[in-house]
């Protein structure tokens, strides 16, 4: 190892030589334009990439709080309903005049001529 030494070796100067040295470096500068123009194109695909992941990952998180907001919303309509329906047949009650009656006496003590009301308290456990 100690016997290599470095051995300089003189250009030759002609005209073939000098044509393969501009090709040489006309690749050169092909390869670099090359390169940088991958590294450029690369650059934007992952920058549109990481785009695209917000973008899904947003709108996945927007369609749960809609499902949810949904669910609450169609649990919210149920019971809705099942009050319209108890105050339709309300309503289908007061048009009776009996339960009028019914309820003035319950209500506000109210009684007919001769008529004795008398509340008795509901207790489930004295039966007596």
């Amino acid at each position: 190892m100690k016997g290599l030494r470095k051995i300089n070796v003189t250009k030759m100067e002609n005209e073939y030589v000098a044509q393969q040295e501009k090709k040489a470096q006309s690749m050169k500068k092909k390869k670099r334009g090359l390169r940088r123009r991958l590294t450029l194109y690369g650059i934007c695909l992952f920058i549109f990439f990481i785009f695209a992941v917000v973008t899904i990952v947003s709108q996945n998180a927007a369609l749960n709080e809609k499902a949810q907001q949904k669910e609450k919303i169609d649990n919210e309509l149920a019971t809705l309903k099942k009050e319209e329906k108890v105050l339709k047949e309300e309503i289908v009650k007061l048009n009776d005049d009996e339960y009028i009656a019914k309820i003035v006496r319950r209500d506000y003590f109210l009684s007919e001529e001769g008529e004795i009301i008398f509340n008795l308290p509901k207790n489930n456990e004295d039966s007596d």
